[in-house]
C-alpha cells in the first residue's frame, strides 16, 4: 500500500491529477513531485502578494501574482494533457528568475530580505521533476553574482518598507524555502521509496512466472541474456501421463467443471513432480509430460521418474468427472539423451527433443489404462529396485517392435534380488 493512501481523498486525488495509468513509476513520481511543490509554494507566495499589495508596492507584489496565475494554468494544463515536461520547466523558470526580479523590485538582499534565496529551488527541485539540474545552479549563481553586482544601486531607489517588515520576510523566506525543500524531498524519497518495493514485488512475481515455466537453472541463464540456450544432454528421464477417455467424457460434463478437474489434478501433478525432485515440461491438453536428469534435479532421475508415475497412479484415484467414475491414466516412460533449448522470443517455451521424447510419448499412447509402460532402458535400470512385469514385444508406431515392461510397486530392501 503507497503511502498516500492516508491522505484524504481530495489531497491524493489533487497530487495524482497528472498521473496516467501507463506511467512508468518514475514518471508518476515526477509528477507527484511537481504538483506537491507547486501546491505547497503557490499558498506560501500568495502572503507576498496580499502584504505587498497593503504595502503598495505593485512591482514586487506582482512577481508572486504572475507565479500563482502561471501555476494554475500549468496545473490545469498538467491534469489535462498529463504531458509533464512544461509544467516542470515552467516551475524550475519561474523559481530562478522571480525571486530575484523580486528582490531587484524591493532594493536588493538587505531590503529584499534575501528572497532571492527561493532561486536556489531550481537546482535543487529541478532533478525531482526530471529536469537537470546544472542550467539551474548555473544560472543561480549568475543571479547572485549579478545581484551583488547591482546591490548598492538598488538599495538606493528601494521602496520604503517597514524593518518590522524585513525582517517578518526573512523569517517567512528562510523557514519557506526550507519547508518546501525538505517537504518536496522527502515526499520524492518516500514516492521513489513506494515505487522501488512495487517494482520489487513485481520483480517477484515475474520470478516466480519464470520459475513456473521454466527450471531454475534455465531462468537464471535467461536472466543473463544468454542466447541461444541449446545443451544436449546425455541422459534425461521423461514421463507422459494421459487421461483414459478424457475427450468423450469432456463433451458431457458443464466446461467449469472440466477446467477445475483439470485444474485440481494437474496442480496436484505439479506438487508431486516437485517433491520427487523432477521439473514439469509441459501440458497439453490432457497430457502432462515431466522430466529428471535436467540441471538441479534429482540426481536419482529414473528412480524417482518411477517414484512419481506410481503416485500419479494413486492420485487420480481421488479425481473424476460429475457423474463418472474416477479418472484413469495411461503412462509412458524412457530415458536416454535429448537435446534441450529455449524457444521463442515472447511466448518462449523451454522443450526437449529427440528419440527418448517420442518414445516415453509412444509407451504412454501403446500402454493400457492404469498402467505405467517403460522401455528396456528403464527397466535395465530400475529392475533391481522395482517389481516389473514383462509385456513382451509390442509394435510401436515409428519404432517396430519393442520389449516393453509394466512397472509395478518399489520393492523393499529384502525383496531386492
Amino acid at each position: 500500500m503507497a503511502w498516500t493512501d492516508n491522505l484524504p481523498s481530495f489531497l491524493e486525488r489533487f497530487i495524482n491529477l497528472g498521473v496516467r495509468p501507463g506511467d512508468s513509476e518514475q514518471e508518476k513520481s515526477h509528477k507527484r513531485t511537481a504538483v506537491l511543490i507547486a501546491g505547497v509554494t503557490a499558498p506560501v507566495v500568495a502572503i507576498w502578494t496580499i502584504v505587498y499589495g497593503i504595502l503598495g508596492v505593485p512591482l514586487a507584489a506582482l512577481m508572486p501574482l504572475v507565479y500563482i496565475v502561471v501555476t494554475v494554468v500549468g496545473l490545469v494544463y498538467l491534469s489535462r494533457t498529463k504531458r509533464l515536461r512544461p509544467f516542470a520547466l515552467s516551475q524550475v523558470v519561474m523559481y530562478l528568475f522571480l525571486p530575484f526580479l523580486l528582490q531587484w523590485s524591493l532594493g536588493g538582499f538587505a531590503n529584499g530580505s534575501a528572497v532571492g534565496m527561493w532561486a536556489l529551488g531550481a537546482p535543487l527541485l529541478a532533478p525531482l521533476l526530471g529536469i537537470y539540474a546544472w542550467p539551474g545552479f548555473l544560472g543561480f549563481l549568475g543571479l547572485s553574482v549579478v545581484s551583488g553586482l547591482i546591490d548598492s544601486t538598488l538599495a538606493a531607489s528601494a521602496p520604503d518598507v517597514s524593518q518590522a517588515v524585513i525582517t517578518a520576510f526573512f523569517v517567512l523566506n528562510v523557514v519557506g524555502v526550507g519547508v518546501i525543500t525538505f517537504m518536496a524531498l522527502l515526499f520524492f524519497i518516500r514516492d521513489r521509496e513506494r515505487a522501488r518495493l512495487e517494482l520489487e514485488r513485481e520483480r517477484e512475481r515475474s520470478e516466480r512466472l519464470l520459475l513456473n515455466i521454466l527450471p531454475a537453472s534455465i531462468a537464471e541463464r535467461l536472466k543473463q541474456d544468454e542466447e541461444p540456450i541449446a545443451d544436449r544432454i546425455p541422459q534425461v528421464t521423461v514421463l507422459t501421463a494421459d487421461i483414459v477417455g478424457f475427450t468423450p467424457m469432456s463433451e458431457q460434463v458443464e466446461a467449469a467443471d472440466v477446467v477445475d478437474v483439470l485444474n485440481n489434478l494437474f496442480s496436484r501433478f505439479d506438487d508431486l513432480t516437485v517433491e520427487f525432485g523432477l521439473e514439469k515440461l509441459k501440458t497439453i491438453g490432457d497430457s502432462y509430460q515431466a522430466v529428471g536428469g535436467l540441471p538441479g534435479s534429482n540426481p536419482d532421475q529414473v528412480a524417482a521418474a518411477a517414484d512419481l508415475a506410481l503416485a500419479m497412479q494413486e492420485e487420480v484415484a481421488n479425481h473424476a468427472f460429475p457423474g463418472y467414475d474416477s479418472l484413469e491414466l495411461r503412462i509412458g516412460l524412457e530415458t536416454g539423451p535429448v537435446v534441450a533449448g529455449v524457444i521463442g522470443k515472447r511466448k518462449f517455451t523451454y522443450d526437449l527433443w529427440g528419440d527418448t521424447i517420442n518414445t516415453a510419448s509412444r509407451m504412454e499412447s501403446h500402454g493400457l489404462p492404469g498402467r505405467i509402460q517403460v522401455t528396456e532402458n528403464v527397466y535395465g535400470e530400475l529392475r533391481d529396485r522395482y517389481d516389473f512385469e514383462p509385456r513382451g514385444a509390442i509394435e510401436v508406431k515409428g519404432k517396430g517392435d519393442m520389449e516393453t515392461y509394466f512397472l509395478g510397486s518399489r520393492l523393499a530392501p529384502t525383496d531386492a534380488p
